[in-house]
C-alpha cells in the first residue's frame, strides 16, 4: 500500500540508484512530457514529501537550463556575466496514489515489475535504470516552484518538517469532521493512508466516525501515527502488530468478517467518504451508531 513509509522507501531506492549520476537518456510516456529530454542532466537527490516523490536534477554546467522539449511551469534562466547559463535546478514530481511504483534495475536487466503498457517514465544512467509505473500527477518544474505542488501538505510524519503541534492545530481546526476522514486529509498531516488510518484507530480504541473534537487523546493518536510509520520505514512489509508473517501484519485492515485479535468479534467493513474502513464494533464503540 503506497503510504508515507512506502514513498519514503521508494525515494531511498531511487536515491541509491541515481543520486550523483548523469542521465544518459530519458523517456516520458505521458503527453505533457513526451518530448522532454533529460540526457546530460545530473540527479542530485530523491526525497519524499508525504505521499509525493521529488526527484531533483541539475542542468549541465553552461548548458541549456531548460530541458529539451519544454516542461510544465518553465521559466527562463538569466545568463551569467560571462554569457554562460548557470546550472538550474529542476524537480520531477510524481504521486504513487494507490497503484504507482518506481523500480530500479541494472542496465540489461529485465523490467519485470509491471506490464510494459503501465510504464510512464524511464531514466537511464551508466549504472542504473529507473522505471516509473502508473505514476500520477507527473510534472517537471523548477525546484523553486515545488511549493506549488506540495506546499499545501501538512507536516510530514517521516520528514524533517514533522511538527506534532502543527498537525494537532490543523486537525483541531475542523472539529466536526470524522477522525477517519481527518487522518486521511494530507493537509493535516502528510503520510497516513487507509491502512494506517484503520490500524491507528483500532490501537487507540476510537470509532472511525468519532468527530475530531470527541477523540479522547488526540495528541496520543498523532504521536502513535508518527511512531507506527517510523517503525515500518526501511522495509516493504507494513505491520502494525509487530509480526511480519503473512496474514498477521494488521489488526483490522483487510480482515472483514475475521475475528478481532483482541475480543473475537467479527471485523466490519464499511465505506466512509470515498474510502473503505475496517473496524471492530466492540473495541471501537460508537454510541451514536
Amino acid at each position: 500500500m503506497p503510504e508515507g513509509d512506502t514513498v519514503w522507501n521508494t525515494a531511498r531506492v531511487l536515491h541509491r540508484a541515481l543520486a550523483g549520476a548523469t542521465l544518459t537518456a530519458s523517456e516520458f510516456r505521458v503527453p505533457q512530457l513526451a518530448t522532454t529530454d533529460l540526457a546530460g542532466w545530473t540527479v542530485r537527490e530523491s526525497v519524499a514529501r508525504g505521499k509525493h516523490l521529488l526527484l531533483r536534477l541539475t542542468a549541465p554546467a553552461g548548458g541549456d537550463a531548460t530541458p529539451a522539449g519544454g516542461t510544465i511551469g518553465a521559466a527562463p534562466v538569466a545568463a551569467t556575466a560571462d554569457g554562460s547559463t548557470p546550472a538550474a535546478s529542476w524537480t520531477l514530481h510524481s504521486h504513487l496514489r494507490m497503484d504507482g511504483a518506481w523500480r530500479a534495475y541494472a542496465p540489461g536487466d529485465r523490467w519485470s515489475a509491471r506490464p510494459g503498457h503501465l510504464i510512464r517514465v524511464v531514466l537511464r544512467s551508466t549504472e542504473a535504470v529507473a522505471v516509473g509505473y502508473h505514476l500520477h500527477e507527473l510534472a517537471l518544474v523548477p525546484s523553486a516552484e515545488e511549493e506549488q505542488l506540495v506546499g499545501h501538505l501538512g507536516p510530514d510524519l517521516l520528514g524533517p518538517d514533522w511538527d506534532p503541534a502543527e498537525a494537532l492545530r490543523r486537525l483541531a481546526a475542523h472539529p466536526d469532521i470524522p477522525v477517519a476522514e481527518a487522518l486521511l486529509d494530507q493537509r493535516n498531516l502528510a503520510g497516513v493512508g487507509n491502512l494506517y488510518k484503520c490500524e491507528l484507530l483500532f490501537l487507540r480504541g476510537v470509532s472511525p466516525w468519532t468527530p475530531v473534537r470527541a477523540v479522547p487523546d488526540l495528541p496520543g493518536l498523532v504521536a502513535l501515527a508518527q511512531r507506527l510509520l517510523a517503525a515500518n520505514r526501511g522495509r516493504w512489509t507494513q505491520s502494525s502488530t509487530g509480526s511480519l508473517h503473512r496474514g498477521q501484519t494488521t489488526y483490522v485492515y483487510g480482515r472483514r468478517a475475521q475475528p478481532c485479535r483482541r475480543c473475537g468479534t467479527a471485523i466490519r467493513k464499511e465505506e466512509l467518504g470515498e474510502r473503505v474502513t475496517y473496524w471492530c464494533p466492540v473495541c471501537q464503540p460508537d454510541p451514536a451508531r
